[in-house]
């Protein structure tokens, strides 16, 4: 056996095509793969899904060929697709939803509004962050919720979904940790607030009925198990004090309202619990170390040229309170630039804190 280190320098920075297709070969072979940035080494064999937006059926290869995926390729690609989650969900594992149909066409999504009935929701089979979704109230509005729906989704699959508009009362993301060699565990539940389909503020713990929460971690522990693979997952759940529990839908990563995490409301915050699940480190229990709540920073502007911002050192006077920009290259109008997280005792008000740090998110502008 020849034994050879191969060491690759580019000044540009790393290629993902070439890299990958190098990792892809070389692990065909007894090998070892890094990629290093000044100190700082990192295996190369596992890939880690940021987005749902790319070509998932060929992580089933790349898994075959002994690269770790995160969670696992099955993950990745029935949640690309709200048709394959959804009936693994409704119809394999018995979880509760809302009722469903497909239409590809709007006769199709005609027939189908008849027998959901008003109000419902439209949304692609395949999109993120509320593009495409419309809740229709009206069958004058479904020919616009389908050329919106249409428009919304990635790739070139024109099918939707309509649902039934579930009368809740709340909802909570149930972040939930999947280990290669431990039980699954879940974080204190997550409320949160959205418009549009869009997550616009959080708070954690949000006080749900122990029983409710039962069921989630329950349905949870299901899905999570039949999707198979290590990290931490988003599952999200409608509340309804009259008819219970609703699984609505999941991503396998860290999730947006979970960013409330990063104010230390527990010992390990999302991102860490990821990194440790992917790893293969143990977990040996998740604990709630105080309140916190999250708000989002949106851009009110569409432009190309790079974002400025005005109003960070307001935020900064606040106590407990952390300000994160992402460091996004260019607006959107309402697209997400920044967030703010605060924090307070186990104990404390969670309604004033939730109101604290959204005036503190208003205070930041995008121009």
């Amino acid at each position: 056996m020849i034994k050879k280190p191969i060491t690759i320098r580019l000044s540009s920075g790393l290629e993902a095509r070439p890299v990958a297709m190098l990792v892809q070969v070389a692990s065909q072979y007894e090998s070892e793969i890094y990629v290093e940035s000044g100190r700082k080494k990192v295996n190369a064999k596992i890939i880690v899904p940021e987005i749902e937006a790319i070509r998932t059926e060929r992580l089933y290869h790349l898994e075959q060929e002994g690269i770790q995926v995160v969670p696992s390729a099955r993950a990745v690609n029935f949640t690309m697709n709200r048709k394959a989650i959804r009936d693994l969900a409704a119809k394999e594992l018995g979880l509760k939803t809302a009722k469903y149909f497909y239409a590809k066409s709007l006769e199709e999504l005609q027939e189908a509004a008849k027998e959901i009935g008003f109000p419902c929701v439209v949304k692609p089979l395949m999109s993120s962050s509320g593009k495409g979704q419309s809740l229709v109230k009206s069958a004058d509005e479904l020919e616009q919720a389908w050329h919106y729906g249409c428009e919304g989704s990635r790739g070139d699959i024109k099918e939707l979904i309509i649902e039934e508009f579930i009368q809740f009362d709340s909802e909570i993301t149930l972040l939930t940790v999947t280990q290669k060699n431990g039980p699954t565990l879940f974080c204190p539940p997550i409320g949160h607030v959205q418009k549009g389909g869009d997550y616009r503020e959080s708070f954690q713990p949000a006080h749900i009925d122990p029983e409710h929460l039962k069921e989630a971690q329950r349905m949870a522990d299901k899905v999570t198990a039949a999707l198979t693979g290590a990290g931490i997952w988003g599952v999200e759940f409608f509340l309804s004090h009259e008819n219970g529990v609703y699984f609505s839908e999941l991503s396998p990563r860290p999730h947006d309202t979970g960013m409330v995490t990063l104010a230390g409301t527990q010992n390990l915050n999302e991102f860490e619990l990821h990194l440790r699940a992917v790893l293969g480190l143990p977990i040996p229990e998740i604990t709630q170390e105080r309140i916190g709540a999250s708000a989002v920073i949106l851009s009110p502007i569409a432009s190309k040229e790079a974002p400025r911002y005005r109003g960070e050192e307001e935020v900064c006077k606040e106590t407990n309170t952390y300000l994160r920009i992402f460091g996004k290259p260019y607006t959107k109008l309402n697209r997400r630039m920044g967030v703010v997280v605060c924090y307070a005792p186990n104990g404390s008000d969670l309604d004033a804190l939730r109101d604290k740090c959204k005036a503190a998110a208003a205070k930041v502008e995008v121009y």
